[in-house]
């Protein structure tokens, strides 16, 4: 949407902006909710002759409902029209259309936060059928775009001064299967390895049924791509993994993780569903029990959200209050192996870039490994800079000398 209205300015005042777009989720309630008071509140803030525009998978999913309940909005759109954008301000009005917009190469972009990383999108919608999840009620079915199309965008945004890339999608490990591609991302990497320019890579969303040996192997010998692997298993006890609709149980999906692990530097990353219908006392504790034997780099904890449209809705629930002690109980595995993962790292030597000030001290600088994903797994702080030339958005070499509160102390060593 920013690409097709370049003429604007980009501003973060909604009290003097002309045109207000909220791009909104509506996967879970806590997504749906922070989505609608976003809306409500940035109403509230705007001048009287601007333009709310709400766009995206909340408003593609509840289309009818959101048009009657907030009059507040001027513009609505879904998820197909984006590129449209600059029409529907002009004519103040709204398009829905049928199917799931998909970036490709001829697609203007404007990417905000960093001059160096880029999200490629690979794929849009899914074929899997969790028990728990709407998104396939509203993206559709799996849809891949061409790996030349990836490598015409790859090149451009290089030509510009990126270098560092996360591919993303609902289920990356399904990509190009719609199109003929056995693996599909196996295809990627190396096509990802052929543009000149691209420094650092790394995939997100991998699913276990789709995530093969080869696919680990290639990661973890690629120059190119981190060994980073995010793969969400949600849970690992066999009954509630067949309740959840997951495919594998737990033995497939330990192995994976394992020889995930097995690889040097691995990066493993996941994401936990607490509360899901049919999770017993039992099923809680296989999962807490694991968490604390595998100790993943980063997990994330959901709250079950009960979602019209999927088959776990007209499940019996689990209690709200024990849902919430179950997150509670979770978020403390994640914060102990979370610490255990980066205690680890004190007195290695890691590439870094140098992202900026930190927001802990103005003396202090943050940084982000590149074996981490940027936005989701943290940063480093530099409190001793060497007397090094600071450029940010630049690789150093950084040598990790302690860990204090929950973040790891480092000094810069040499530009890379």
């Amino acid at each position: 949407m920013l690409g097709r209205l370049r003429e604007y300015e980009i501003s973060d005042d909604a009290t003097s902006a002309d045109v207000i777009i909220v791009n909104t989720c509506g996967f879970i309630d806590a997504a749906k909710e922070e989505s609608i008071n976003t809306i409500l509140n940035l109403h509230q803030e705007r001048k009287e002759s601007s333009l709310l525009v709400v766009s995206g998978c909340l408003t593609e999913r509840y289309q009818e409902e959101l048009q009657r309940d907030l009059p507040e909005v001027d513009i609505f759109t879904g998820v197909g029209d984006y590129e449209k954008i600059d029409q529907m301000i002009a004519k103040k009005r709204g398009i829905f259309s049928p199917s799931v917009y998909l970036a490709n190469e001829n697609s203007e972009r404007i990417i905000t936060g960093s001059n160096t990383h880029a999200y490629i999108k690979i794929a849009e919608g899914c074929n899997q059928s969790c028990s728990f999840c709407a998104i396939p009620s509203f993206k559709g079915k799996l849809h891949s775009r061409t790996l030349e199309s990836i490598k015409k965008e790859l090149t451009a945004l290089v030509a510009k001064g990126f270098y560092e890339f996360s591919f993303i999608s609902q289920d990356s490990s399904s990509f190009g299967r719609d199109i003929g591609l056995k693996d599909g991302l196996v295809d990627l990497i190396k096509t990802v390895e052929s543009v000149d320019g691209v420094k650092i890579a790394r995939i997100l969303y991998l699913y276990p049924t789709t995530t093969t040996f080869k696919l680990i192997d290639t990661i973890a010998d690629s120059k190119v791509f981190e060994t980073y692997y995010d793969m969400p298993i949600q849970q690992i006890d066999d009954t509630l993994l067949k309740i959840m609709r997951r495919g594998f149980g737990e033995k497939k999906s330990i192995e994976l993780l394992e020889y995930m692990k097995s690889k040097k530097d691995a990066f493993i990353r996941t994401s936990i569903i607490a509360g899901h219908p049919g999770e017993s006392d039992e099923a809680f504790k296989r999962v807490c029990d694991f968490l604390q034997e595998f100790k993943f780099d980063r997990f994330n904890v959901f709250y079950y959200s009960n979602e019209e449209t999927t088959p776990a809705f007209t499940m019996k629930p689990v209690e709200e209050e024990v849902i919430e002690e179950r997150v509670e109980a979770l978020e403390q595995i994640a914060k102990e192996t979370t610490e255990y993962s980066l205690k680890k790292m004190i007195g290695k030597t890691i590439n870094v870039i140098l992202e900026g000030k930190s927001e802990e001290h103005e003396y202090i600088l943050s940084a982000r490994p590149t074996l981490w994903a940027k936005d989701i797994d943290g940063d480093i702080l530099i409190n001793d800079t060497s007397d090094l030339e600071i450029l940010y958005g630049a690789l150093y070499e950084v040598k990790i000398t302690n860990f204090t509160g929950e973040k790891l102390l480092g000094t810069l060593m040499k530009i890379v």
